[in-house]
């Protein structure tokens, strides 16, 4: 077990991390950089650690001060898997029938849409920008195979075994979360928040609507697939605060672990894994949510295009098909970004934070809707979903 370091204040900083992993020294600064602010109890640093913006992306802080900027503008971020029946998948055949999820859902023009019955009309804060969509960066959706399955019973308990398909979905609130989070710094910068509870009820309204949007975007897939839609058997936030034991715990691209299933992403050129979380108060009840990025966007971009092809980026390691209309961002999340998932599992096992349960394989990895060679999509064109930054 790593040796709690006592930051700059009365805040310890624990990072749960071997001497193999890859842990940038910017992403450990930060962290004791986050261990002064007033009222901070603890911070715990998972392996998937990396520098973020104004707060390090894989921690989760404790703290009796609540801190907006702490959990960012992405609030509700999360994984969930739902099973799918497929009679065939052949990944080039599947990878056409994807629909647009860079096409926002209205709830008036598109009310037919059958979608919608697995959200019913239970939209939090009446916010209808983005529904359905998966969001850039990071954020992907993901048709995979479950592989191996390493406790056969626990899967079977969450409906799952050796060759079943699933759906992972990685999104978040996308412009939900960013109101909120500006309407915080217009007026306090990354200041405590003035009105906990205000902002806290913001927060579970942004919370509900990404978990919500995933079951929406999973039920597109689904129908244009055509298999039947189910609930998702896994899904955790991680991105927020919870309340806990008399502190705020804040988690930046840090998942629950006390107990909770959690799929830690792997990339889209490898396995994700599918853990048992048993976290305690030393990792604030916390396990890594993916692999975490070891090269900044920029790096990637560069590095990427030296040594690939967008023909080769499109076509993983792993045989499976990338669908990603826009080709910087083939580059910036190419698998070589990431740290090697096996490292942060290995670490999570080894620190006793979860247990391996089952990986699964990508067929299908959506990234955005694909375009035709001569019609590149425009970047940030006017009436397009925000693009989501970093690994949140």
């Amino acid at each position: 077990m790593p040796e709690p370091a006592p930051g700059p204040g009365s805040a310890t900083v624990t990072v749960f991390a071997s001497a193999g992993s890859w842990i940038e020294s910017d992403a450990v600064r930060q962290c004791h950089q986050v261990a002064a602010l007033d009222g901070m109890v603890h911070v715990a640093a998972m392996p998937d650690l990396h520098p973020g913006k104004g707060a390090p992306i894989g921690a989760a802080m404790a703290s009796t001060v609540l801190y907006p900027h702490l959990v960012g503008s992405d609030i509700g971020c999360g994984i969930a898997v739902f099973p799918i029946d497929l009679k065939r998948a052949v990944p080039e055949q599947l990878a056409r029938r994807f629909p647009d999820l860079d096409r926002a859902l209205d709830p008036g023009r598109d009310a037919d849409d059958p979608a919608w019955t697995a959200v019913g009309s239970d939209i939090p804060a009446a916010h209808h920008e983005g529904l359905g969509t998966v969001g850039r960066g990071n954020h992907f959706v993901e048709l995979a195979r479950i592989r191996d399955v390493t406790d056969p019973g626990h899967a079977a308990r969450l409906g799952l075994a050796a060759g079943d398909l699933v759906l992972v979905v990685h999104s978040g609130s996308r412009g939900l979360g960013e109101r909120i989070l500006r309407a915080h710094t217009e007026r306090h910068g990354a200041g405590p928040a003035a009105d906990p509870a205000g902002y806290l009820a913001r927060h579970d309204a942004a919370v509900r609507w990404g978990a919500l949007n995933r079951r929406l975007i999973a039920a597109r897939v689904a129908h244009a697939l055509g298999a039947r839609v189910t609930d998702p058997v896994v899904d955790q936030c991680h991105n927020l605060v919870e309340v806990r034991d008399g502190t705020y715990l804040h988690r930046k691209g840090a998942a629950p672990g006390d107990g909770r299933d959690v799929l830690v992403a792997g990339t889209r050129g490898t396995c994700s894994y599918l853990v048992a979380g048993h976290a305690g108060a030393d990792a604030n009840w916390s396990v890594a949510h993916g692999a975490g990025r070891k090269m900044s966007r920029a790096d990637a971009l560069r590095r990427g295009r030296a040594k690939h092809t967008v023909a080769e980026l499109r076509r993983t390691p792993v045989g499976s098909i990338v669908v990603c209309g826009d080709r910087q961002l083939l580059f910036e999340e190419a698998p070589t970004a990431y740290k090697r998932i096996e490292q942060v599992i290995g670490d999570l096992t080894a620190h006793g934070l979860a247990t391996p349960v089952a990986t699964t394989v990508p067929l299908v990895t959506y990234k955005t809707a694909d375009q035709p060679r001569d019609s590149a999509r425009p970047t940030g064109r006017p009436d397009h979903p925000r693009r989501a930054r970093g690994r949140s």
